[in-house]
């Protein structure tokens, strides 16, 4: 019985129990569920293995940052205002000036820095992409642990750019992934966008 199993678990499938399980990931986080950071941490661990063998050096260290920043998410996403308070301490906001400034600086300090590396010392194929989502993705999951609105169109990019990179590289479950990410991202926009209205509207009445 284990010999099956193991035999089962080759590269490609592997990549598709990923690729299910971070479209549980998705799907949990527009509907603003802590079970996002569950499946956040067990896409993560499974894509460690899956981009080191394709050679996408960045993103499997992504994969890494991804497994310690769900385990925060799910921390933040859990806490509430007080301990006689049911209202959650975080929720869905647009960014501030500032924050922005702090975002987009940073998003382009990590792209300079992780293409340097990967063009000096490791064998990317795709060095550029791959700074570029790996950069920007983690600022976005940033976002996403404080309910930033705008983290969803920096995922619409970064997911239709990863698409086309593993289309690619042939790496056709993660790229299908990919572009289901892109649509639903899309969706997750509208859905967090009409959930922080809806607060709004009713904080003033």
């Amino acid at each position: 019985m284990l010999d099956t199993v193991l035999e089962w678990i080759t590269d490609e499938n592997l990549e598709w129990i990923s690729a299910i399980l971070g479209f549980l990931y998705i799907y949990c986080s527009i509907k603003e569920h802590i079970l996002t950071w569950f499946f956040g941490v067990l896409t993560s661990l499974l894509y460690i293995y899956v981009f080191f063998v394709n050679k996408f050096y960045a993103d499997m260290g992504l994969q890494v940052y991804y497994v310690f920043i769900s385990l925060y998410g799910w921390y933040m996403w859990s806490s509430k205002k007080s301990v006689s308070s049911d209202e959650d301490l975080v929720v869905v906001r647009k960014a501030t000036k500032k924050e922005w400034g702090a975002i987009i600086s940073s998003s382009f300090l990590l792209y300079f820095i992780i293409w340097y590396i990967l063009s000096h010392y490791t064998d990317s194929p795709v060095p550029k992409v791959d700074a570029f989502t790996t950069a920007f993705s983690i600022v976005a999951t940033w976002m996403m642990t404080r309910k930033l609105l705008e983290q969803w169109i920096f995922w619409i990019v970064i997911d239709f750019v990863s698409m086309s990179v593993y289309l690619y590289k042939d790496m056709y479950p993660t790229s299908v992934l990919m572009g289901v990410y892109t649509i639903l991202a899309y969706v997750g926009f509208m859905q967090w966008k009409k959930q922080m209205e809806l607060k709004q509207e009713v904080q003033h009445v």
